[in-house]
């Protein structure tokens, strides 16, 4: 007797999109973006070494997080695939600073609450910009679930 496999249960309700690609070592370039130790790191550094007597030439990495600054390194065989984040820059109009978050005006009108306002010297010259009357766009990071305000900049009148 046939069992019937028609009955399949989904779970998530995700777009689909993955958080990372894969991408091979040596094809990865300075200034892009890559995973270092489960992080979305830009690539400040990149040098390849000569194939030894055994084995692969070898990439030496170092990036910074794109979120938090901080300095990774990696080593890796040149021909092995390493993750490298899907990051996405999008700008939106300003509408309020409410409790340490900012209020954002997406593309299609509705709001979006859930950016904090960025931390030291930039926080505080944005919050200045803002309570001074000007009308800002937020330049906004995201990559592997998480998002950061990265900078700003006068909206065009």
């Amino acid at each position: 007797m046939a069992e019937n496999h028609d009955d399949h249960t989904f779970e998530t309700a995700e777009s689909g999109a993955s958080l990372t690609f894969p991408m091979q070592c040596s094809a990865l370039r300075k200034n892009g973006h890559v995973c270092i130790k489960g992080r979305p790191c830009k690539i400040i550094e990149m040098t390849t070494s000569k194939t030894g007597k055994h084995g692969h030439a070898k990439v030496h990495l170092i990036g910074t997080d794109i979120f938090t600054s901080r300095k990774y390194e990696e080593l890796c065989p040149s021909t092995h695939n390493m993750d490298v984040p899907n990051v996405v820059r999008m700008e939106y109009a300003l509408l309020n600073i409410d409790d340490g978050f900012l209020s954002l005006m997406l593309p299609d009108g509705t709001t979006k609450d859930d950016v904090k306002l960025p931390e030291g010297e930039l926080g505080e010259k944005l919050e200045e910009q803002f309570e001074e009357g000007n009308e800002l766009l937020i330049s906004v990071v995201s990559a592997m679930g998480e998002e950061h305000c990265l900078s700003f900049k006068d909206a065009p009148k």
